[in-house]
């Protein structure tokens, strides 16, 4: 069985008042089902819920659903959240087999550098951030660390191409594109010109230097002074 061990409550009411009335007890409204079994209506308190949401193996955690006292492995198929708040307002559970293979997405992290890259002044673009493999419960990788450093310009990573953990298989389109490479695109900021300035010109229609326009406010000042 799973460390992690979650108590569900199946007493809850269905409908959106109970369930409005269940979130403001600082619980979670959601069901249980697969292995061809019933699905059950449970609830679970929001903060243990959490809890098990927050280890390393994030959505992917295997836990032991207690259920009416009977225990039993299972993973969360779906977190429905509030589109404001971003609270959890409802939750699906699956029911699993420690001998069965499930389908689960696994995140992806690129690691490394790639120089040869770098020094062509390219960047490397990831396009995908999970991939969806099969394993049974207690194989599933927290995530999948993807070297680059070996890419060049030109090159791209396929699903196909990502070596899996002993135990995990591809579920997911072997052609999807993991990550690319690309040249980086340099922007070039254009000075600020101050369009409220107004610039005198000369004659010929150039610019008059300050200097030249302070002389020539001197010049029409005294001009202006009476004379004694």
């Amino acid at each position: 069985m799973a460390d992690l061990i979650l108590k569900t409550d199946t007493t809850r009411e269905l409908g959106t008042r109970p369930s409005r009335r269940l979130r403001r007890e600082g619980r979670v409204p959601g069901v249980v089902y697969g292995l061809g079994g019933e699905s059950v209506p449970v609830a679970v308190d929001a903060r243990e819920l959490r809890s098990a949401m927050t280890t390393d193996a994030g959505l992917n955690a295997l836990l032991t659903l207690d259920v009416d006292g009977n225990r039993q492995l299972g993973l969360v198929k779906d977190l429905q959240h509030h589109p404001v708040r971003n609270e959890v307002i409802h939750v699906d559970f699956i029911r699993v087999d420690a001998d069965v293979e499930v389908e689960v997405d696994v995140r992806m992290v690129l690691v490394g550098e790639a120089p040869e890259v770098v020094n062509e002044g390219g960047v490397v673009d990831q396009a995908a951030f999970s991939i969806r493999v099969l394993s049974k419960p207690e194989a599933i990788p927290n995530e999948l660390s993807i070297d680059i450093s070996e890419m060049t310009m030109g090159d791209t990573l396929r699903a196909g191409d990502i070596e899996l953990p002993a135990g995990v298989h591809l579920a997911g389109d072997p052609e999807e594109l993991v990550a690319s490479t690309s040249t980086a695109v340099m922007e070039i900021e254009e000075p600020e010109v101050d369009e409220e300035a107004e610039v005198e010109l000369d004659e010929d229609g150039q610019p008059i230097a300050a200097s030249e326009q302070a002389d020539e406010q001197a010049e029409d000042s005294a001009s202006d002074t009476p004379a004694d």
